[in-house]
């Protein structure tokens, strides 16, 4: 089991999640943060800290979002690794509420 990360993050990249991760197991893009589920260690430090409420344990992800669990294990074998909170992107408070937002993600490294 690990946790992951969904497209209510698209956009917004809050990283309250990351300053709470005892593992360092989130990784950085463009627009979006992911979870490593190989150091994940399923300790769900970071669910409650999610500002968009982004963050699902992989059994309870909604069918829709189930694509964001090979997302989050593709991604974070080749965007760096964050350990630090930083601020969230510039536009996050007007993308934070906005549905469905996967056609944003940016997948670039």
């Amino acid at each position: 089991m690990t946790f992951v990360v969904t497209e209510q993050c698209i956009r917004c990249k809050f990283t309250d999640c990351v300053e709470v991760c005892p593992v360092d197991c989130f990784h950085e893009g463009p627009n979006f943060l992911v979870i490593d589920p190989e150091v994940c260690i399923d300790c769900a430090l970071c669910v409650p800290e999610c500002p968009v409420d982004a963050i699902y344990d992989e059994n309870d992800l909604p069918d829709e979002l189930q694509e964001f669990i090979e997302i989050n294990a593709r991604l974070a074998t080749f965007w760096p690794q964050l350990n630090e909170r930083r601020e969230p992107l510039p536009e996050s408070d007007m993308w934070a509420d906005e549905p469905g937002k996967r056609q944003w993600l940016l997948e670039t490294v």
